[in-house]
């Protein structure tokens, strides 16, 4: 792990009127950039050549003389062949060179890993570099492990696929595509191993990984993401704020949901079991007389 000091070091070479707010072109860089330039930075996006589109031109920034924003929100654009190369030298020294605090979004420990990202990665991060591993489900102090020291609840584990006894959802990654979900439901262990063969042949899971996987008893009930934000920098009021509320567009189970019972249950045998790779958000509220239990568990977290 990059030391503090190693960390502070960086920090004290910058021009702090030149600050810029940098991070890797995938999964929620543009909320990111879109709330820099509100708060009155320059943005640099890390771009892999051939998923740069929406960056470098859609969304790209177009300042008036005097540095006001007209358009877009991102100012400059640092292509590379792979985002794996993001953690490398030549990266690293052009991103302190340009005074950047990046962002760590869950793509960027996904595709440079968390060992390239807590030991070469010597850019300051905003947010805690100690806490990315934990989004690693499986490993030694993943979330679960967070929410076990926290006193949290979370869903009852499942140990083995014969001791399913209700409805439960089986963790794993995809086959093919290693960053998203190849996840399945069973009530019974006949169940279980009845869809894992199915998955395993049609090249959706490896029957290696389901020794990995997680499995706990699925919950059923309306799904919300509560997006919490905690700054220790808070003197006035509360350190954590809630953000927003949000709910997940999985496919292909949201448009499996959508078919009434008769026409799923005529569904071939490809699409019979839904896939649930992340696709889209929108946005939630919830009852405020729910909202206490909310702000505990951020507590709890924190």
């Amino acid at each position: 792990m990059i030391d503090r000091d190693t960390i502070l070091g960086k920090l004290e070479a910058y021009d702090p009127e030149k600050i810029k707010i940098g991070v890797l072109a995938s999964h929620s860089a543009l909320d990111v950039c879109d709330g820099a330039v509100e708060e009155g930075f320059r943005t640099l996006a890390v771009c892999q050549e051939g998923r740069d589109s929406a960056y470098t031109k859609y969304f790209k920034a177009y300042r008036e003389k005097d540095g006001r924003l007209r358009r877009g929100i991102v100012d400059e654009t640092l292509m590379l062949k792979k985002f794996k190369d993001a953690t490398s030298q030549k990266v690293v020294d052009r991103l302190l060179k340009e005074n950047v605090l990046f962002v760590p979004n869950r793509s960027f420990t996904s595709y440079c890993g968390v060992d390239s990202v807590e030991n070469d990665f010597t850019v300051p991060l905003v947010g805690s570099r100690n806490l990315l591993r934990c989004e690693d489900r499986g490993g030694e102090k993943d979330y679960y492990w967070v929410l076990e020291q926290a006193g949290m609840p979370s869903p009852r584990k499942v140990k083995r696929p014969e001791d399913i006894d209700a409805l439960t959802i089986v963790k794993l990654h995809h086959k093919q595509k290693k960053l998203e979900r190849g996840f399945f439901t069973a009530s019974t262990p006949e169940e279980y191993w009845e869809k894992a063969r199915k998955l395993i042949a049609d090249g959706v899971i490896e029957e290696e990984s389901l020794g990995e996987a997680r499995m706990e008893e699925y919950i059923i009930g309306p799904v919300f993401n509560l997006d919490f934000f905690y700054s220790p920098l808070e003197e006035k009021g509360s350190r954590i704020e809630l953000l927003g509320i949000d709910w997940r567009f999985e496919s292909s189970l949201d448009g499996f949901v959508r078919l009434p019972a008769e026409q799923q249950l005529a569904l071939n045998d490809k699409q019979r079991i839904p896939e649930m790779t992340v696709c889209g958000h929108n946005s939630s509220t919830m009852r405020e007389s729910l909202l206490d239990g909310a702000f505990e568990l951020a507590e709890k977290f924190v």
